[in-house]
């Protein structure tokens, strides 16, 4: 012990006091902003490192090089939760064009499913719930929860079909209810020519910011209601158009209310 302490210098005493420093600073740089003072910390270390190395502090020069060689571990440790959220990032971004083929999909199988009914004169009520809730505007229905595909609009549609009477509820991509009664529009101004459903998709278009679809069974013709207002005989690329902004949760254009078809 004598004999250790005969050959402890005044560099050693430096040398475990910059270690005792080195622990403790980095202790509470743990407990703060790690990300924001990253860049500053590894320059610290590196200046301190290579100092270490030219000036004969042995200790600190030890420890410094066992950190250098553990510090993958160390950042993946002390940085695990940011690296969760980079790599929740990347999967978001890469199911991105995912979610547009969907959209793009649901828009195709809308509006063949219209154009087929319009063509055989099958009427058609069906809703594309937006932001604004409607489940407490709704009358019966049947739940469904379904991948939305146009065998399955006409097959509902069909005159011999139970629920063809009722609108079609589509949520989030996917057709939630069927033959469910919609509250009926008062505006004194519809034309009379306008029969159930188109009272029907207005009525809930002027409480909500749904965006419904009406196939007329009389006329052949499809229209689109939002915002209280219908866009009466609409043709396929207007159809697309606004069916892709009501998927995606855009803003719909308003449009005028037309007079008798």
């Amino acid at each position: 012990m004598p004999a250790l302490l005969d050959s402890f210098t005044l560099l050693d005493l430096c040398d475990i006091l910059i270690v005792a420093a080195l622990i403790y600073n980095f202790v509470l740089f743990l407990k703060k902003e790690i990300a924001v003072r990253l860049l500053v910390f590894l320059l610290i270390f590196f200046i301190g490192f290579y100092f270490s190395l030219f000036s004969g502090f042995t200790s600190t020069s030890w420890l410094l090089r066992n950190i250098f060689s553990s510090s993958l571990l160390i950042l993946a440790i002390i940085f695990q939760g940011d690296i969760r959220r980079a790599f929740l990032a990347m999967g978001r971004r890469q199911s991105e064009p995912t979610v547009r083929d969907e959209v793009t999909e649901t828009v195709e199988e809308l509006t063949r499913a219209v154009v087929e009914m319009a063509q055989k004169r099958i009427g058609a009520l069906i809703v594309i719930v937006r932001q604004v809730p409607i489940d407490h505007l709704l009358e019966v229905g049947t739940e469904i929860d379904a991948k939305v595909t146009s065998e399955l609009l006409n097959s509902i549609f069909l005159p011999y079909s139970p629920i063809h009477d009722g609108a079609v509820i589509i949520h989030n991509g996917k057709l939630t209810k069927a033959g469910c009664l919609l509250p009926l529009s008062r505006n004194p101004d519809i034309a009379k020519s306008f029969g159930t459903r188109h009272r029907a998709a207005l009525g809930l278009s002027e409480l909500t910011d749904s965006l419904v679809m009406v196939v007329s069974e009389e006329t052949g013709k499809i229209s689109l209601v939002h915002d209280g207002k219908i866009n009466y005989d609409i043709e396929q690329p207007e159809i697309r158009r606004m069916l892709k902004k009501a998927l995606d949760g855009k803003r719909l254009i308003k449009s005028a209310l037309p007079g008798e078809p």
